[in-house]
């Protein structure tokens, strides 16, 4: 492939590549099958049209789109082997020109790694981070569970207390007018939880069963209905059912039930344990985090704007992700939150460049230091990673392609970076 590089500015640089005619016509056959059931011309049933006859009515053009999408990703990526680049964002890519019998050009502004003056990395001085576990966080962990094992109990012989679990409907309205979203029925609410607007929960306080109240509140001004933000709002509640939380008893058979163990003292023990562990892991972490943040200080790079959108795409597509898990679009998420897209991403923006300047420091040492990764590394994180997923490890090799072993074998050598600046810090 002829491919041409240009320098624009810094870390921006133009490509221009070609596409064979062979390859485009490929593509536009690709289109034409692919599309020519939708075609609507006289004479002719759909789907039985030949191509030359479509593009007699609406020349060959109507399959450009189509045809530049089907060639263009494989074009794109052996360009930029070609040319050695390391693009580290989105392109910008354009048709150069399309001409009948001749090559497909193209071309495409592409931003390239910026380069990274480092400082000092080595014996980089940080404070001795320490997470203990003490009695006092065993006991709290224990009362999680406690809780979590509770029984509901119902009580009918007094009235609403704070801490009750209480069953109601209500129904709201402002200005004398019932509004939307206002009104729910068989409601379970926890008097103390602070999940209604301000005000509401301590005014059940005291209601008895089937006994409709009036509790007057005002929205906040964050509110995230346009409507009713700072107004003041009239709920008719009925509490049908006050419940209470038993909690178990602390012994052997809330041990048993809760857990392997036979004994509270072993379950409390494991627990113990179990905190230690998160509490090394903690420390490791934010150890980590220490030397690599000094290292990143002492280091000087210019990030591109176009590198920080793209990792700022990455982190919205990734939260979009857990969004979904959750039964909840995007859209939906910034309608409740009264947000935009601009907001949010301008929210990701300091975190992005955080990322970015890791990324490319810890790069940028690895390669200094020639840290690589071994063979037996290389399949012992394969391994890991089949554990994680729950797969035979011969079947996920099986799926995984090269370029897929390329990043996981990144991943272990950043690992390694990260590890050597740790074990040459000095801590203190």
């Amino acid at each position: 492939m002829a491919v041409k590089s240009e320098q624009v500015e810094k870390n921006l640089v133009k490509l221009t590549f070609e596409v064979s005619r062979e390859k485009f016509e490929e593509g536009i056959n690709n289109s034409y099958n692919k599309n020519k059931s939708k075609f609507n011309i006289p004479g002719f049933r759909k789907g039985k049209v030949t191509r030359a006859i479509v593009e007699k009515y609406y020349t060959e053009a109507v399959f450009y789109d189509d045809a530049i999408n089907y060639v263009l990703p494989d074009a794109y990526d052996e360009a930029v082997k070609e040319s050695g680049l390391d693009v580290v964002a989105k392109p910008e890519i354009d048709v150069e020109e399309i001409k009948a019998g001749e090559p497909v050009v193209f071309t495409a502004l592409v931003t390239t790694k910026p380069e990274v003056t480092l400082g000092t990395y080595k014996g980089i001085k940080v404070e001795k981070i320490e997470n203990n576990v003490s009695d006092e966080d065993v006991d709290k962990e224990i009362e999680v569970a406690r809780g979590r094992n509770a029984r509901m109990i119902s009580v009918d012989d007094r009235a609403v207390e704070n801490g009750d679990i209480t069953i109601i409907d209500f129904e709201g309205f402002c200005d004398g007018v019932a509004f939307e979203g206002g009104k729910g029925e068989n409601y379970e609410l926890e008097i103390g939880s602070n999940t209604f607007i301000p005000g509401f929960e301590e005014q059940i306080i005291g209601a008895k069963i089937d006994e409709e109240i009036d509790v007057n509140v005002t929205f906040p001004e964050e509110y995230h209905a346009e409507n009713l933000k700072g107004k003041p709002a009239l709920f008719k509640v009925t509490v049908h059912e006050i419940k209470v939380r038993e909690l178990p008893e602390l012994d052997d058979d809330f041990a048993s039930e809760v857990s392997e163990f036979e004994t509270f003292a072993e379950y409390k023990d494991s627990v113990k344990k179990k905190l230690e562990e998160q509490a090394e892991k903690k420390t490791k972490q934010e150890t980590e985090n220490a030397v690599i943040d000094a290292a990143c200080d002492a280091c000087e790079v210019d990030i591109p704007d176009a590198m920080i959108e793209s990792t700022i795409d990455r982190m919205i597509n990734d939260f979009a992700q857990r969004l979904q898990y959750q039964g909840m679009s995007i859209d939906m998420y910034l309608q409740y939150t009264g947000s935009n897209i601009e907001a949010m991403r301008e929210s990701f923006k300091e975190q992005a460049q955080k990322q970015c300047k890791v990324t490319l420091v810890i790069e940028a040492i690895m390669n200094k230091e020639g840290i690589d990764v071994t063979d037996e590394e290389l399949e012992d994180k394969i391994l890991e990673m089949s554990k994680i997923y729950n797969m035979e490890v011969e079947k996920l090799k099986e799926v995984l392609r090269p370029e897929d072993k390329e990043e996981i074998a990144k991943e272990v050598k950043f690992s390694k970076t990260i590890d050597m600046l740790v074990n040459k810090a000095k801590i203190k």
